[in-house]
């Protein structure tokens, strides 16, 4: 079972347990009628969970404080890594969705006669997935192996505010955002009077904040909106907001190996879609942070947040935003061990607590987050949010 960390109201008592090798911090506060517990990493997930892991948590918290009191916490990927709510169901809050129990007649494809407009055709055949040069080894991105995968379709784009709000409208859908109450949002999007009404904190990833009202349709809480961002990525949508999505249009979320493929662009051996260089011809062509994580973001791309979904170049295949501008989900649920025999239309785990996610985002930095290459991955909870995580789809052909 995964270490777990916690973190908690501020009230009575405050102990916390940092341990550098796994990255994560322990922190619990007891109140005088309970232990409030909650997960986080240095990502920021914070997520209250169970009485009985709760008091768990604070045994961890009291003998760390004891033995290891002093430990360090290492850097990691400041643009969402392990944003997690877990055991949302024992919160007591809304049921979470799960896909395979939704209403069809809520979730009713729509089978669009023009289902594949606004999607490249990727052609079946061998291609080659991994890296033998990983930047992050604990994430498995190696080794270089390869794929045998059939003829698919993805989007051109990512689902946009615009896609989703039709969705919405016609099913009626409420997001695990809108059901919680609350997503992660980075720091520096907020306005005063959010910041102001927040009342817990990150001791790791103090840039990431839980914004009550922070959904889709108002990404950085009770006072923003999307009238000015319809072709924007749609946010703070898990991974079951996406695959209801995709079921509702007759669509499917990508595998892993279909997104890398898509992401290489029919290059092998690049960190990038069109090639080594980050800024070829000193054209940006990705959305992501530059200047100093968290401090300073110098927006020398031109954005400070998400972007228009067909705003930069497209890869050789005809694939804009593949990296950069948010985290992408797939079908995929994660692992780190790979064979690095030919696999046929690999499909990850056959099963597993998180889900894999690609692409990197407009957080992403190459001293916290150097995931914005198609090789890299990461993973979060199927009934993960935040800020910057979205998706695309895919359809077999």
């Amino acid at each position: 079972m995964k270490r777990v960390a916690f973190m908690a109201l501020r009230e009575l008592h405050d102990e916390s347990y940092v341990d550098s090798s796994v990255r994560f911090v322990c922190q619990c506060k007891v109140t005088r009628h309970a232990v409030d517990a909650r997960y986080i990493d240095t990502m920021g997930t914070s997520t209250r969970l169970s009485f009985s892991r709760a008091f768990v948590c604070l045994l961890v918290v009291l003998f760390s404080v004891l033995v290891i009191n002093g430990a360090s916490d290492e850097k990691d990927c400041g643009c969402g890594k392990n944003l997690n709510r877990q055991n949302g169901q024992e919160q007591g809050s809304c049921p979470i969705n799960k896909v395979d129990e939704l209403d069809d007649e809520i979730i009713k494809p729509i089978y669009k006669k023009d289902l594949t407009s606004n999607m490249v055709r990727i052609k079946g055949g061998s291609y080659f997935i991994g890296t033998n040069d990983p930047v992050f080894v604990s994430d498995g991105e190696g080794p270089r192996r390869e794929v045998e995968l059939g003829t698919f379709y993805i989007d051109k784009y990512e689902v946009s505010n615009a896609d989703f709000q039709e969705f919405v409208t016609a099913s009626n859908y409420k997001t695990e955002a809108e059901k919680f109450g609350d997503s992660f949002v980075f720091e520096g999007l907020l306005s005063k009077d959010i910041k102001n009404e927040i009342k817990e904190a990150v001791a790791q990833a103090p840039w990431w904040l839980p914004v009550k009202g922070a959904v889709w349709s108002q990404p950085e809480g009770r006072d923003s909106n999307i009238k000015d961002r319809m072709d924007h990525p749609v946010v703070h949508v898990s991974w079951n907001d996406a695959v209801a999505y995709c079921k509702w249009i007759g669509k499917r979320l990508p595998t892993e190996a279909e997104w890398e493929v898509t992401c290489r662009g029919g290059l092998n051996d690049r960190l990038f879609p069109w090639g080594n260089k980050l800024i070829p011809n000193n054209e940006h062509r990705t959305n992501i942070w530059q200047g100093e994580f968290p401090l300073n973001n110098t927006v020398e791309d031109g954005f400070d947040r998400t972007n228009p979904v067909s705003y930069f170049p497209p890869n050789a295949y005809g694939v804009h935003n593949i990296i950069g501008n948010v985290w992408e989900w797939t079908s995929d649920w994660w692992k780190t061990k790979h064979t690095d025999e030919k696999q046929t239309n690999p499909t990850g785990a056959p099963n597993g607590s998180d889900k894999v996610k690609k692409g990197g985002s407009y957080l992403c930095h190459k001293s916290y987050c150097y995931r914005y290459r198609c090789a890299a991955r990461s993973q979060n909870t199927p009934d993960t949010s935040a800020g910057n995580l979205g998706f695309r789809c895919a359809v077999s052909a």
